[in-house]
This record gives C-alpha cells, structure tokens and sequence, in this order.
C-alpha cells in the first residue's frame, strides 16, 4: 500500500500491532538519509521531520513500552514519555496505561542518576542490565526510582530482558535504537518489524547505519507491509518478518 499520510484514525490501523499477542513483538523504528547515515552531526533529529515524529509519536502511544539504548537516550536527550489530550485518550481507549515506560538497555548502569529519564517522568524507567555491571551503579539507580533488572552475566541477555518485560504485561515494544541495539535484536532474531523512514537528504560522511554488530549467517528476510509519502519527500516503510 502507498499514498500520502492519512487521518490520525487511519494511521493509527496502519501502524496497529498485532491483536492478542502471547509473546513480546519488537517494533523497531528508525530514520535514515538516502545515503544511509543514521545521523547528521551525531544525531538522528536532522534526518527527521514532523511527519516522521508524528508517526515517531503514534507509535510510542500504540507501545506498552519503549526499548531504546542507553547512550542513544542520553544522547538525544530523553526524558520519561509526557500525557498529552491525544496520547491520553488514544491509550484509554486502546486499554493501555497513560504513558508507556522507557526501558533502557545498558551493560554497565551508566546512567546519571540525575538523568531526565529519572528526574522528568511520569513512570520509573527499567533498566535492563546484566550482573557485569557496578553494584553500586545498579543500586544507585534503584534507590533514584528505576526498576533495574538483571538479565544475563557478562553482557545484557535481550531473550531474557524481553522476558522480564513479558512478565510485566508489556507485550508491545516500540523500540527506538540507537544502531548497536539494533544490530544485537537482529542477531538474536528478535526482530519483528522495523519501521524506516527514509529522509529525503544525502548526508555524505562517515555516520554509520541504523544496524551495528557482528553480524548473522543468514540475513533475514522481510516482506514490505506499507509505503507512505509525504509533502516533504519523506518515505516511511513497514517491513514484517517472513512468516516461518
């Protein structure tokens, strides 16, 4: 399907996740220039532009909660997901809580305890971690309000971070980066759909791509779901997994 950007009503059944889930589905989203650079002078917000963050926004409100790398939150500047008229009703109707949490992935705690994440939100963010990281790094999160979970010993386990996400009723991962996070859900085939807005930009230079890692032995292989324009040349694609 392609087209201009329609209605909010229409977008939000674009972007719908699947109905009844029984397991965690990972969304991720991503922009990227025509040239393939993830950022512009080391952040992503040059590559974007309001259609591209309204359907940034639509799919946090569709989200029971919102996965993204620790050195991307703090790069661009995260704090907590705020209420807004539209998130509010949007998510009561859709049977989900206010606001979604950010659960933030991180081996070694590393973020400040006075970090927006912590001191500007409406929900306590989980931090995903391993046992790797500093003792004191993890309890001095803890005790600044953040649900800390230990999944995995020398580096973060994502099967079993989603899980703990799974066991706290949060099915519905928006994921949001940065690219070594990404590059890890792809190796761990826990990826199972990827949101890609191509900006209408050559960015030249040596930013990387919106994937990071070693790599796997067979690329998987995805199958075009949607294909949106808008006024500004922007594409935005949906790609799902290939059913097995």
């Amino acid at each position: 399907m392609s087209g201009a950007p329609q209605a909010d009503d229409e977008l939000e059944q674009f972007y719908a996740y699947p109905e009844a889930l029984e397991r965690p589905w990972v969304r991720v989203n991503f922009v990227s220039s025509l040239d393939g650079a993830v950022t512009i002078k080391g952040r992503s917000r040059g590559l974007s532009a309001p259609e591209d963050q309204r359907v940034l926004g639509l799919i946090r409100d569709l989200s029971d909660v919102v996965l993204v790398g620790v050195s991307t939150a703090v790069l661009e500047g995260y704090r907590g997901v705020k209420r807004t008229e539209v998130r509010s009703e949007r998510r009561s109707r859709l049977g989900l809580s206010p606001v979604p949490p950010i659960a933030l992935v991180t081996r070694s705690c590393s973020l400040p305890v006075d970090s927006p994440l912590l001191t500007d939100t409406l929900v306590p963010p989980i931090v995903l971690t391993c046992q790797a990281a500093p003792a004191d790094r993890r309890a001095a999160l803890a005790d600044a309000g953040a649900d800390v979970v230990v999944a995995g010993d020398e580096q973060v386990d994502l099967p079993a971070a989603l899980a703990a996400l799974d066991e706290r009723g949060l099915r519905r991962i928006g994921c949001e980066g940065g690219p070594t996070l990404f590059g890890s859900l792809v190796e761990s085939d826990l990826v199972d759909e990827l949101c890609l807005t191509m900006s209408p930009l050559l960015a030249g230079g040596d930013a990387g791509r919106i994937a990071k890692g070693t790599g796997v032995g067979v690329p998987r292989r995805m199958r075009l779901l949607s294909a949106l324009h808008t006024d500004e040349s922007l594409l935005l694609l949906r790609y799902a997994r290939m059913p097995a």
